[in-house]
């Protein structure tokens, strides 16, 4: 019996070369400062995660104002990105990364994957969103990983719609859900760590195995949970899919008076997505410039919008629908960041040996 749960990711280089032993011989003098610096790169590379977005007037605004032209990198969702970023640390794939966020953070971190910087652009939400002692990552949204339901499939099946955690081992709930992989997803990892907060280390494997035994579906990422199995959206037959709790503010319907889903609020683990520098990076100004970018209202508005994020800013104004039906959890579950860099990866092998197999 499960209790309710507990609230609270070479020519080139021979030129290079002579270039440097030339200056390093000849006399100091601006006209050769000169001559360096405009070698400086002139273009960004940004790796990010599949959902991050960025327009092409944002891109021509961040060049406008910085002075640098920006490459977009893509890397697989948060826990890939994370991964890639690690393995490549000596010769980083670009120069700033977007998208890694709170439940693969340390992984990073305790790699030396980022440089330290602080953006100028930080507000005080973004600064309470910080990770404990770190100068390095910088937040630039967050939100609430939740499951999400489509009412008008219970409505229609006359089943009650699931609120809590509890409710889908209930057999009235057989093969309605769709949850992502935690060793691959970030939304994935979100829900495990949803779970130990819930339940504790020592039931909440128990719970999986129940989640399990009812039918419970794991896919690798979110696009293929929400966009092929989720009911509300495409043909899917699993009306619970493992989304966020600003997923409904995307699904409103034409007169804008109501939405076809639902966000089950006591589900809930908030999951911060930061920038930061990457180490060895080529051109380290543009990184900084580009994360100062991301924190500008400017950027900030459009997360909402692009990103189903909300914006670590306390100025961005918020799309009218969000208000509405995209409500902050008040008390999504949580646990603590030390714990999370601690145990994650034991945990994560515990969960694979006994639900993947």
């Amino acid at each position: 019996m499960f209790t309710s749960p507990t609230r609270s990711v070479t020519a080139l280089a021979g030129v290079t070369l002579l270039a440097a032993s030339l200056i390093a011989c000849a006399p100091v003098t601006e006209e050769v400062v000169e001559s360096s610096s405009t070698k400086a790169p002139k273009t960004v590379r940004v790796v990010v995660h599949d959902s991050f977005q960025m327009s092409d007037e944002q891109k021509a605004e961040f060049t406008k104002t910085s002075g640098y032209d920006v490459e977009i990198v893509t890397n697989g969702d948060g826990g890939a990105l994370v991964n890639k970023l690690i393995l490549t640390k000596d010769a980083p794939l670009g120069d700033v990364t977007f998208g890694v966020d709170n439940t693969f953070a340390s992984r990073g971190t305790d790699e030396g994957v980022f440089a330290p910087y602080t953006s100028k652009n930080e507000s005080k939400l973004g600064a309470s969103l910080r990770l404990a002692g770190d100068n390095t990552l910088n937040p630039v949204d967050y939100g609430d990983v939740c499951l999400n339901i489509d009412p008008q499939w219970f409505e229609k099946n006359n089943i009650a719609e699931p609120k809590t955690l509890d409710d889908l081992i209930k057999p009235e709930y057989k093969d309605l859900t769709v949850v992502t992989n935690p060793a691959t997803s970030s939304p994935g990892l979100s829900f495990l760590f949803a779970t130990i907060g819930a339940y504790g280390e020592a039931e909440y494997l128990n719970y999986w195995d129940a989640l399990k035994n009812n039918g419970l579906k794991i896919v690798d990422g979110w696009e293929d949970a929400y966009y092929v199995d989720f009911t509300a959206v495409e043909k899917g037959d699993r009306p619970i899919v493992l989304s966020y709790a600003s997923s409904p503010a995307f699904t409103v319907t034409e007169d804008k008076k109501d939405t076809t889903t639902k966000a089950l609020l006591d589900t809930c683990f908030r999951q911060v997505e930061y920038a930061g520098v990457l180490t060895n990076a080529a051109n380290p100004q543009g990184a900084q410039a580009f994360i100062d970018y991301l924190l500008s209202d400017s950027f900030q508005g459009t997360i909402p919008d692009a990103m189903y994020m909300y914006p670590a800013s306390d100025s961005a104004e918020l799309p009218d629908d969000w208000a509405k039906f995209a409500p902050v959890p008040e008390n999504p579950i949580s646990l603590d960041p030390s714990d999370i860099a601690t145990n994650r990866d034991a945990w994560l092998k515990e969960w694979s040996a006994q639900i993947i197999g």
